[in-house]
């Protein structure tokens, strides 16, 4: 018995980009290749095809056969201020999985830090400190690229840069309750 057999076969119905999980290297799906969605979280989705897991980014949801992701954040109805794009960026990067873990990366314990530097009226740069669960992973830069241009969807933000850091270690308990409790470990 495989451990996706509760979810649903589908055809894919286009050629998609997707990337190897969990080595990161970009390929390309087949028309017609039979899938399993795994995870759907963050506006993408990780597929089981042959026995392979793959990314698929939201704007190619259609070659699933479901609705594309729209990605664009409301403006907010007075001015753009740093509290509203320090807030932004931290929901932002809530939003940002591992496609292997079904957790978020801010809840991961993986986001140390996130600079606001205001660069003219209602213009700003993110400076995001990120690490890794392990220092080998091949999602790595493609998990800090999501980040990166999620940050760069908040309205007034002009330049965002994701830092991968190796320090301190990432360790499980810089997970939060809510990490922990997801994944059985309370």
């Amino acid at each position: 018995m495989s451990y996706y057999s509760d979810t649903e076969e589908i055809r894919v119905s286009r050629d998609c980009p997707a990337v190897t999980i969990p080595y990161g290297s970009p390929v390309t799906i087949e028309e017609g290749c039979m899938a399993r969605i795994t995870q759907q979280l963050g506006g993408s989705y990780t597929v089981l095809v042959e026995g392979n897991l793959y990314r698929v980014e939201g704007k190619d949801a259609d070659a699933l056969g479901l609705e594309a992701t729209d990605s664009e954040l409301p403006r907010p109805d007075g001015p753009i201020t740093e509290e509203y794009v320090r807030n932004m960026a931290w929901d932002q990067l809530a939003t940002c999985f591992d496609p292997e873990i079904p957790v978020d990366i801010v809840n991961l314990g993986l986001v140390y830090g996130i600079d606001v530097v205001e660069l003219g009226p209602e213009r700003y740069r993110i400076e995001a400190r990120m690490t890794l669960t392990a220092p080998g992973c091949g999602m790595g830069t493609m998990i800090a690229d999501e980040a990166r241009i999620k940050l760069l969807a908040i309205p007034g933000v002009e330049e965002a840069v994701m830092d991968l850091v190796w320090d301190p270690p990432w360790g499980r308990e810089m997970m939060s309750e809510v990490a922990r409790l997801q994944l059985g470990m309370l």
